[in-house]
């Protein structure tokens, strides 16, 4: 059975990913990219779908103490066995020509009995490779995968698995390192796993030193900025939301999805956080992969596309696996890719203005995309479409999907008066004048003073927490203070914001079950109080966020406070790019910010 969400850490190289439990096992990996298929599945199955465990042969297999390395992506496991203390060195060096994982133990004090077993497992746990020795090494194949495990430890097959009993002594260091390669190719030259150590810690103690956030939370914001580092594909520039997929938001249920793709939602926020804290290259190289993956015909712009920018992102289920916690089905893949959601073109245009912006390059292909953008959106902006949560129900008037309509033609206006581009100036005003109308006319209760989740809706949605923050409306204004008040107080469960009450309007997503709060929308609802002067009760907010990270600083999607633990894909770029924006708002540091300059039209429905 797989450990808690919470107990799991990262490591990567950039372009994929493992997850490490604190009792130093590697419950999942995926090589060579994010998106392939695991060869460690145990986390959404067993022992027997894949898995590598490293840890004292006696006493409590949960590690006593753990840490990443100062600023940087390796991880150090420590346990207090009877016979003494060892420490487990995992990490992932960056890239060179195939992807490694290097475990490393370390004696720290008597001499400490190890075990390690290894169960390989291809295409998510249910194919078995050949196994062979060859020069003392470990290899496996089965189809395009091979992997060569290098040790000075001599492991034994036994039972479809291969595993060591070995001892570690104060002072002595045990190396492992799995190495992975196309199965055609010859296996690439062995690692040193000690040169292979100093080095990823030169590159990411380097890296984090680049942040210009120096504040009260500078430790929450520079982990958050590894984390959201570790999950970039490095040669797109592309961000993956999550490196997991199908890790449940309601144990045991069916809200089970897979997170290894790159979402268009996330661009605006991203983009953010980097310009913010210095990261001025990372940002241009996540500009740059949104202008290649939504160029082609605007009707066939998608919410998620892969690192790479491909369009296909097939939906299977895996029957073969039993779901972390019993969570099925288990999800491969991601249906939502075809969906309609409208606010994703006010994401591309607001990412796009605030790069602008911000001072990054201009090219007038990009603006031609963006036109090309907004006149498909003319067409299509009062549709009803399936919002920002890709809900599996009936397609909705969403609220939010309309208020990013209206920020798309808002930044193609400003794109036009601030920085002398050429385009349909009048026209656009127009639309964007209707919807904004529309919105505070059908989208808006006010018996309630709030705006609703859907046209008609009686219920909320978290993500009207936004309406400030892209300007469709100023903080101060009665209804968007009013929304901001019904939020807290019907969407708030212990402290923590719901996205939505999935039972509201009977039934809006079209799944059964419940699911934990979304942890994006707490720190959104802590940057909205202390935009409208609750100052304390954001702060109060905020430190309630960052208690819910794990023992190294990560956070999953969403939290349960029905059982105290973290739920959803692990770690979650949604949840730790918020941080690092309400991090810095609450810090008042300066930069870029969304929204920095926009101001909503006139508006005759303003009361107040």
């Amino acid at each position: 059975m797989a450990a808690p969400i919470e107990d799991y850490a990262l490591v990567g190289d950039m372009q994929s990913a493992a997850l490490i439990g604190r009792d130093g096992s590697v419950d999942w990996m995926c090589l060579p990219r994010f998106d392939s298929s695991a060869f460690f599945t145990a986390l959404l199955g067993d022992r027997n779908n894949g898995r590598w465990s490293i840890r004292p042969e006696n006493g409590e297999p949960r590690a006593v103490r753990r840490r990443y390395r100062a600023d940087t992506l390796i991880l150090e496991t420590e346990w207090d066995a009877p016979e003494g203390t060892v420490r487990l060195i995992d990490f992932m060096p960056p890239r060179h020509k195939a992807p490694d994982i290097v475990r490393i133990v370390e004696g720290v004090s008597g001499t400490v009995p190890m075990t390690t077993e290894m169960v390989i497992r291809f295409d998510y746990g249910r194919v078995v490779p050949w196994m062979r020795r060859q020069n003392g090494d470990i290899a496996g194949v089965a189809g395009p995968d091979s992997v060569w495990l290098r040790s000075p430890v001599q492991l034994r097959g036994h039972n479809f698995s291969h595993g060591a009993d070995f001892e570690v002594r104060a002072g002595e260091r045990v190396p492992f390192v799995l190495t992975w390669h196309p199965s055609w190719e010859e296996p690439p030259e062995a690692v040193d796993p000690e040169l292979a150590l100093r080095e990823t810690e030169e590159y990411w103690t380097e890296w984090a030193s680049h942040c210009t956030y120096a504040g009260e939370w500078r430790d929450a914001v520079v982990r958050s900025l590894i984390t959201l580092k570790a999950l970039t594909y490095e040669p797109t520039g592309g961000i993956v939301a999550a490196p997991t997929a199908s890790l449940p938001e309601d144990l045991g249920g069916e809200r089970n999805w897979d997170y290894r793709y790159c979402w268009l939602r996330d661009a605006t926020i991203t983009l953010e956080a980097l310009l913010r804290t210095g990261y001025t290259e990372e940002a241009d190289e996540w500009r740059e992969w949104l202008v290649r993956a939504v160029a082609g015909s605007p009707d066939d712009m998608q919410i998620m596309y892969t690192v790479l920018g491909e369009r296909r992102i097939p939906e299977w289920t895996a029957d073969f696996l039993s779901g972390y916690e019993n969570s099925r089905p288990v999800r491969i893949g991601n249906g939502a890719a075809g969906q309609l959601q409208l606010d994703v073109y006010g994401e591309v245009m607001d990412a796009l203005y605030l790069a602008r912006q911000a001072g990054l390059s201009a090219a007038e292909h990009v603006w031609a995309i963006q036109r090309t953008l907004l006149t498909y959106l003319e067409k299509i902006w009062d549709e009803p479409d399936d919002g920002l949560w890709e809900i599996r129900g009936t397609r909705r008037h969403f609220v939010h999907s309309k208020v990013m309509a209206w920020s798309a033609f808002d930044r193609g206006i400003r794109m036009i008066e601030d920085f002398g581009r050429k385009g349909p100036l009048g026209r656009w005003r127009k639309v964007r004048n209707r919807i904004h109308a529309e919105v505070c006319e059908q989208g808006f209760d006010p018996k309630r003073n709030t705006f609703t989740q859907f046209y008609g809706s009686s219920g909320l949605d978290a993500a009207l927490l936004m309406i400030p923050e892209v300007g469709f409306l100023p903080y101060d204004d009665p209804r968007v203070v009013g929304t901001i008040e019904a939020v807290r107080k019907e969407l708030t469960v212990e402290g923590f914001v719901l996205r939505y009450d999935p039972n509201a309007d009977g039934g809006v997503d079209g799944l059964r079950g419940e699911e934990g709060a979304f942890l994006a929308c707490s720190f959104w609802m802590a940057d909205a109080l202390s935009r409208i002067g609750r100052g304390d009760d954001a702060l109060e907010q905020f430190e309630r966020l960052l208690s819910l990270r794990n023992d190294v600083g990560l956070l999953s999607e969403e939290y349960d406070p029905r059982y105290n633990r973290l739920v959803g894909n692990m770690p979650q770029a949604f949840s730790h790019v918020p941080l690092i924006r309400t991090a810095l708002n609450l810090s008042g540091f300066d930069g870029a910010r969304r929204g920095t300059g926009v101001t909503p039209p006139e508006d005759p429905h303003r009361r107040g």
